[in-house]
């Protein structure tokens, strides 16, 4: 449920209406818009639906949610979210953000190379897996510890955000200390405990649509995390897994405007798995960028031959470059900038 309060709503009025929510036995998440404030209420819409709610000071109408992604929603909020990643970067509105880097932390040289090289073209995070989930327990699993403080030193250096995935609850304060903004893959996007932990954080969080999941499930998940009080929170389409085998996965371009249309949320692609081929993820990210997409997820090694993982999709740092300046026009066609 929504409480809608009025343009001119008063601190105290709304801290009253928020004591009252909680001494209900339920939970009231305040958004603040740029023309209004709202309270969405989580819990039994049974116990409201007794309240004079709008008999409050200061309240102007109470509504329904009806989807069951509540705060996820744009019944929630009208507006898009912005999310302020590392004080340096924003995701959403007219610019779009692009993170780059190798899909793994191999060793520190290759790293500051690599960093230097995607700051130089345009890139304004840095991506880079210190654990890495593989489907083989016999694959490179990261480099852990080691890796974060690479990506720390690679920070350093060129002044961009980390982005890194976090697979075990039981190393959220390394991720909490090391990264920017907390990747949850997309083999992790149903792993209820471990969203409700980065829910519990500051720290924004980077959620990949699951592989078979539909974006009700995607939203779902989202939810999750906004539940637990942490709104900075952008979504990622990396394709999804149908029946066509010459892609890695199928690139679900479509998601975008639709997730757009129904959460505030930003948004953004990862054309890299989506494809699992280095050439097909120029193309993919004009496409995204295209239909909307806040921003893109890119992976570029300097030697993809030798790559520990995924080095048939990652682009050489000159071809990052050639895709960083087709975006750019796209992006420049559909009235935004990178």
């Amino acid at each position: 449920m929504i409480i809608v309060l009025k343009p001119k709503a008063t601190t105290r009025q709304i801290d009253h209406i928020i004591e009252k929510v909680k001494k209900l036995g339920l939970k009231p998440m305040v958004s603040r818009g740029v023309e209004r404030t709202i309270i969405g209420v989580i819990g039994e819409e049974e116990i409201l639906r007794v309240q004079p709610l709008e008999a409050y000071p200061g309240v102007e109408k109470v509504m329904p949610i009806l989807k069951p992604y509540k705060l996820v929603s744009r019944e929630f909020k009208k507006e898009g979210s912005i999310i302020n990643v590392g004080n340096k970067v924003k995701i959403g509105g007219k610019r779009v953000a692009v993170a780059a880097g190798p899909c793994s932390v191999e060793d520190k040289k290759l790293l500051l190379n690599i960093a230097k090289e995607v700051k130089s073209m345009g890139a304004v995070m840095l991506r880079g897996g210190a654990f890495k989930p593989r489907t083989s327990p016999y694959s490179f699993q990261g480099l852990g510890e080691e890796g974060l403080k690479y990506l720390s030193e690679a920070k350093r250096l060129t002044g961009m955000p980390i982005v890194t995935e976090l697979m075990d609850s039981r190393d959220m304060p390394l991720l909490e200390k090391y990264a920017d903004i907390i990747q949850i893959g997309a083999r992790n996007m149903q792993n209820f405990t471990l969203l409700k932990v980065v829910g519990q954080s500051k720290k924004p969080v980077l959620l990949k649509r699951g592989i078979s999941s539909t974006i009700k499930e995607f939203l779902m998940s989202a939810e999750y995390i906004l539940s637990e009080g942490n709104f900075n929170v952008v979504l990622c389409e990396r394709g999804i897994r149908t029946f066509e085998d010459y892609t890695r996965f199928t690139l679900d371009v479509s998601a975008v405007p639709v997730i757009k249309k129904l959460s505030h949320l930003p948004v953004i692609v990862d054309p890299s798995h989506a494809t699992g081929k280095w050439g097909l993820v120029k193309p993919c990210a004009k496409a995204a960028i295209a239909a909307g997409a806040d921003g893109l997820i890119v992976e570029v090694h300097t030697n993809p031959e030798e790559a520990l993982s995924d080095g048939t999709q990652s682009l050489l740092p000159e071809k990052f470059g050639e895709l960083m300046e087709e975006v750019k026009k796209v992006a420049k066609a559909c009235g935004r900038v990178i």
